[in-house]
């Protein structure tokens, strides 16, 4: 390593270290104080106006379940989010993390606006989706 290598290398990590600090804190908090009892981190203000989970209705109980190292429940607490969604925000953190370290620019191919955009309105219907079905007598099993 060179001598003008450390101060750059740490100011790039800052970000993703930071974020991964505040994840951490959030993850401990869920951990000390159980979202399974009810009321212990309030309530769902969309559930709360409308008796109908949202699609983040479960993620606290998972994110405490994970805590506790119980990932099936997790998964059914919120199946997309759990079973979708944190792998992918990990993996970009993960990413994030490495062109941090290494200081090289992202690489492979970048996405065109029209790739983009079907990415956008896909995980728009699949949240749309995913919220009208925990919310039927048939999909039941995906309520939290």
């Amino acid at each position: 390593m060179r001598p003008g290598e450390a101060p750059g290398r740490a100011r790039r990590l800052r970000a993703p270290l930071l974020t991964a600090g505040a994840v951490g804190l959030a993850v401990a908090a869920l951990a000390v104080r159980d979202p399974h009892t009810q009321g212990s981190w309030g309530t769902c203000p969309y559930l709360a106006a409308t008796g109908l989970y949202c699609p983040g209705c479960g993620i606290l109980r998972g994110v405490h379940d994970v805590a506790h190292g119980d990932p099936g429940a997790a998964l059914s607490s919120n199946l997309v989010f759990f079973g979708l969604v944190a792998p992918v925000l990990v993996l970009a953190w993960a990413l994030w993390t490495r062109r941090a370290w290494t200081g090289r620019p992202r690489a492979g191919v970048r996405p065109g606006r029209v790739a983009r955009t079907s990415l956008v309105v896909a995980a728009v219907l699949l949240t749309l989706v995913f919220t009208v079905a925990r919310n039927t007598p048939q999909g039941a099993w995906l309520a939290p």
